[in-house]
């Protein structure tokens, strides 16, 4: 089963699936390394049952029977290869189970990148930054031992204990009984304790979230917090969240080291109990010593899975704490609507020119938040557009329904005539070049910055990309070039600098459709000029919408759309909307005025 099956079916789930059910269905991938592991668990528990009749049958034969080493050693060389054989299985099973967990959860952190590639950046800017961290790094590290550990034991739990009764009945049929009355104490004590613990490693893990979310927004605000003088409320927060998280830590510790202690105690009673029996029997003379021994050196191995289980009961606690919030990630809805049969763009748009429609659109976040109402808009091929409107007119909402980000709930927006909702949405976007107000540098060098947007640039078009944003000077005073590292959030470049990265990114990818959002609105008026020259150049030839909120350096020819309160009011030339003396001349006055 190929990995983008298995990201399929986890991202399959509803939010009513229970967590137990999410957690079982992830073992399809790797069931059969699972089952080797347990296979070779099962193989394991034959060797001791041989290796134990073997030291049995040698030690009754050297102290009673007087047999010497000629004779014994055959025994004692194949004790030795059954040790050799044992070591290797474990290795072999703990390689194999740990690699279903490592499986299991390359899976789900894919899914969820994929998911949140989906929901789009207007859902992640709704987010905690720090709580979506710990439950992509956390939550999912917490399936390992899930599936590496307590899976695998669950199943050697039953199936050991199972072999050594079988073992031991031929040779003592009481003791056998004795076992059996005696082994189903210890996972009834687990049932007994399991609500509590689980319950406890639940509230750890909700404290976790909060713990992270709290220290990854302490961390992106720290400017503020130094600018205003509120580092030590902060810190003393922070402090009060780690010390609540190291209660629970413990709490759960707690639970877990009294829990082994009467495990171990009912598993040491049982055993006390078996080896009395046993010795009174010897002294009877209604036992062999080969029996007993052979029993006695069993019994240790029947109790050993049952031990383990409770042991390993916490990672199913926590891995079920984590999986809660993982199910309730991957059933966050979209937002989008995903059509049966989607075209692919490249059919739709193989002349490289597009015009836009919108025809009665309507957008809100919420019923009672209407973003975008009846909007009717035309954007010829090949021509540049300027939206225009007050903060909060809907222009970024346009935006995220052209990039495929979020679905109009009325009307529709076509692409030479094709509905947008009925096209393959990453198909769509290879389409789109954007270049947003704050251009986002990732950590890496220039050169990997730049080949985000094309992977297979070679070093022309890269030299001619960095010439078209201006950015060879940039290039030339950095120390390593285009290799120089450039530290998250484009540390060592100035803002203006940043912005030609963008543009440059823009101009590799090469699309057919360009929307600005407004890229000189943070820069100084020297830079923004220069800014301006650079988008020129990239405009030439493509179908360009540009969110504007400078109006003073608008051409007359310039052609804008006016939105205010949802709704197209205005369109037309800038010097023609200028002599109507309405919503654009009104936005005018209110610019020049700032």
């Amino acid at each position: 089963m190929g990995p983008a099956l298995c990201r399929s079916r986890i991202l399959e789930y509803p939010m009513t699936v229970s967590t137990t059910t999410w957690l079982r269905e992830q073992v399809r991938p790797v069931r059969r390394l699972l089952v080797a592991g347990i296979a070779s668990g099962g193989v394991q528990a034959v060797l001791v049952c041989v290796g134990a009749w073997l030291v049995a049958h040698v030690l009754d034969r050297a102290v009673l029977a007087g047999g010497g080493l000629t004779r014994l050693w055959p025994f004692v060389a194949a004790l030795v290869l059954i040790a050799l054989a044992r070591f290797g299985l474990s290795l072999w099973q703990r390689r194999a189970t740990f690699d279903a967990g490592a499986q299991v959860s390359d899976n789900v952190r894919n899914a969820l990148e994929q998911r949140m590639r989906q929901l789009g950046p207007r859902w992640a800017v709704q987010q905690s930054s720090g709580d979506i961290v710990t439950r992509c790094v956390d939550g999912v590290q917490a399936l390992v031992p899930y599936y590496a550990g307590y899976l695998p034991q669950v199943a050697l739990t039953a199936l050991i204990p199972l072999l050594i009764l079988l073992a031991v009945l031929p040779a003592d049929p009481w003791s056998a009984l004795i076992l059996l009355l005696t082994a189903p104490l210890i996972p009834l004590f687990m049932v007994l304790i399991g609500d509590t613990a689980e319950r406890a490693s639940q509230r750890r893990w909700s404290r976790l979230r909060r713990m992270g979310a709290r220290f990854m927004d302490a961390l992106s605000g720290l400017t503020t917090l130094r600018l205003c003088r509120a580092t030590a409320r902060e810190e003393a927060l922070l402090a009060a969240s780690g010390e609540a998280y190291r209660q629970e830590t413990m709490a759960v510790l707690r639970i877990a080291f009294l829990s082994a202690l009467v495990l171990e105690f009912f598993a040491t009673v049982s055993i006390a109990v078996l080896a009395v029996l046993i010795g009174f029997r010897l002294m009877w003379g209604t036992l062999g010593f080969e029996q007993g021994l052979f029993v006695l050196l069993l019994a240790p191995e029947l109790f050993l899975p049952l031990r383990a289980l409770g042991t390993q009961r916490h990672r199913r606690m926590e891995a079920a704490a984590a999986a809660e919030d993982l199910v309730a990630l991957l059933a966050v809805p979209d937002g989008t609507t995903s059509v049966e049969g989607a075209v692919t763009a490249p059919v739709i748009f193989a002349a490289r020119q597009i015009a836009l429609a919108f025809e009665q659109v309507d957008f809100g976040y919420e019923p009672e938040r209407i973003v975008l109402c009846d909007v009717e808009l035309e954007v010829a091929a090949g021509t540049v557009l300027t939206l225009v409107g007050s903060s909060g007119s809907g222009k970024s909402t346009l935006f995220n329904l052209l990039m495929g980000f979020a679905s109009p709930q009325r009307g529709c927006i076509r692409a030479n005539g094709q509905d947008l909702a009925s096209l393959e949405m990453n198909s769509w976007r290879q389409h789109i070049g954007w270049v947003s107000q704050r251009a986002h540098v990732f950590h890496g060098s220039l050169r990997d910055n730049l080949l985000i947007a094309a992977p297979t640039a070679d070093e022309t078009r890269l030299q001619r990309a960095l010439k078209a944003a201006s950015l060879r000077s940039v290039v030339a005073r950095l120390p390593q070039g285009l290799d120089t590292p450039l530290g998250e959030h484009g540390h060592g470049l100035s803002g203006g600098e940043r912005q030609r990265l963008a543009l440059a990114r823009a101009w590799l990818r090469d699309a057919p459709l360009l929307l600005l959002d407004e890229p000189v609105q943070h820069l100084d008026a020297v830079t923004a000029a220069a800014i301006d020259v650079a988008i020129d150049a990239l405009a030439e030839g493509r179908t360009v919408i540009r969110i504007a909120h400078r109006l003073d350096n608008l051409a007359d020819d310039a052609r804008v759309a006016v939105l205010a309160d949802g709704r197209i009011v205005e369109q037309g030339l800038v010097g023609e909307l200028r002599a109507l003396h309405g919503a654009f001349a009104r936005l005018l006055a209110t610019d020049c005025a700032a």
